[in-house]
């Protein structure tokens, strides 16, 4: 039998053509393009196209891709009797995971995984999500705080923006946050985008693989990492106190979230960018405070432990800066990957074989059936 790999750590699951990363030079690409070149220079629709369909859009294609979003961002009644409910009761990532879930139910493609109703699922997820979060968050501040209906003139970034905080952002805003989701558009076989191609391997359909992918995203070890920074920055007061804290935690056996990465050995390259975007967006509100305190804490844990801030630390710096409240940050980041979780299930769906790993027993072996009345 093979050696057993925890975690499967260095195995192969799939071939993809989506995402690739060097993780000892420290660089990421998305479709054979490095994001350090994407950033910045690309809107979240033409990252979604390119994830998608293969190439980057033309202006033609990517005016009738906005035009689609525009009209997929229709929540259907189903959903929207959900959302009172869930936002008085269910956190945001379980009111996600189940307003998803009965969008598969209303979808029209819902019955069928061709490559072309797949690609309309897609899209129709990649729009409505952004939606869902903001009505969410506007249902559980009140009836009368219901966000903004979308604008048409803003795209994915600047609308999710106006919704969740009820003021239209500024161009330089949108960018910034359209930035943020370019960064976690998608990060190869990575845990949330391994359980959907699980699920999309048994021909499951679109919608089930992405609540599998949801779900998976919802823990502590994964998407739920970022509100476990924010704690970590809220219990440092000024940036001078940050080595103490820091130091005394790790005295006492703590792991530091946000820091080190199964994959990159060095520097993880949305971080470096984060930490640009950060910094902007905290000049922009007046208030370098968090940052402030972001730098410090950096700067203790490379020296104490050698270890580099990976996309989680940073994010929740900018995502604050944007006025995005932290119990959202895990379902911002659901935004951006359903760029990538709906390519996987794509790319599964047209060229699949079950995933069906081994397992290795470590039970006992030859016990003995006793009936019920001598045990």
């Amino acid at each position: 039998m093979p050696a057993t790999s925890r975690g499967l750590a260095d195995v192969v699951a799939a071939s993809t053509a989506l995402s690739d990363i060097d993780g000892r030079a420290g660089r990421l690409f998305y479709r054979g393009y490095d994001v350090d070149d994407l950033v910045g220079k690309i809107s979240f629709e033409e990252c979604v196209y390119l994830l998608h369909r293969g190439a980057l859009p033309t202006a033609a294609q990517l005016d009738r891709l906005g035009a689609d979003v525009a009209q997929a961002r229709e929540i259907p009644p189903i959903a929207d009797r959900l959302l009172p409910e869930l936002a008085a009761t269910a956190q945001p990532m379980e009111a996600l995971r189940t307003v998803v879930s009965a969008l598969g139910h209303e979808d029209p493609d819902k019955d069928s995984n061709a490559p072309d109703a797949d690609l309309r699922k897609a899209l129709r997820l990649v729009a409505a999500v952004p939606v869902v979060v903001a009505r969410y968050a506007g249902a559980r501040r009140g009836r009368d705080e219901a966000p903004p209906e979308p604008d048409p003139t803003l795209g994915i970034a600047g609308n999710f923006l106006l919704q969740i905080t009820g003021q239209s952002p500024s161009p330089e805003t949108a960018a910034a946050f359209d930035e943020c989701l370019v960064l976690n558009a998608d990060h190869t076989i990575n845990a949330s985008s391994f359980a959907a191609r699980v699920c999309a391997a048994t021909l499951s359909d679109m919608h089930s693989a992405v609540v599998a992918a949801i779900g998976t995203l919802k823990g502590p070890l994964h998407g739920g990492a970022n509100e476990q920074v924010m704690r970590l920055l809220e219990s440092v007061d000024k940036p001078e106190d940050a080595d103490a804290a820091i130091r005394g935690r790790l005295s006492n056996g703590e792991r530091i979230a946000g820091f080190g990465h199964r994959i990159y050995r060095g520097v993880d390259p949305r971080a470096t960018h984060l930490r640009r975007l950060s910094e902007r967006l905290s000049d922009g509100t007046g208030d370098r405070s968090l940052f402030e305190r972001s730098k410090a804490v950096e700067s203790t844990v490379l020296e104490a432990e050698g270890l580099y801030p990976n996309v989680d630390f940073f994010a929740v710096t900018a995502y604050a800066a944007l006025g995005i409240p932290t119990d959202l940050f895990t379902t911002v980041l659901a935004v951006s990957r359903m760029a990538g979780w709906t390519a996987h299930i794509m790319e599964q769906h047209a060229d699949n074989r079950l995933i069906r790993p081994d397992s290795e027993y470590v039970g006992e072996h030859n016990r003995t059936w006793v009936p019920l009345a001598e045990r």
